[in-house]
């Protein structure tokens, strides 16, 4: 799939350095791992890495973490605790 975005001549100039492109489609995959809507593997496959290690940095640096609730933290906790036998 291609998309094509019209940016005014000035606004696209001082995007210059930046490859737009890229950046955009990173700002989609990061966007949509947050949501649950992908997992790490598509993020890896989307923006073609070459390790699930740079996946992880990259979702590090912008700030791309998966919503974890207390009830999560807790549903764990018990899920270990059965796990042991220490309940």
């Amino acid at each position: 799939m291609q998309i094509t975005i019209e940016l005014p001549d000035d606004i696209a100039n001082q995007l210059q350095p930046v490859n737009v492109s890229r950046r955009f489609l990173e700002l989609i995959a990061a966007d949509h791992y947050r949501q649950g809507r992908i997992g790490a593997a598509e993020v890896r496959q989307i923006l073609n890495f070459s390790s699930r290690w740079e996946t992880y940095e990259f979702l590090k640096r912008e700030k791309a973490y998966l919503p974890y609730t207390e009830d999560d933290l807790e549903q764990d906790i018990q899920t270990i605790r059965n796990l042991l036998g220490t309940e």
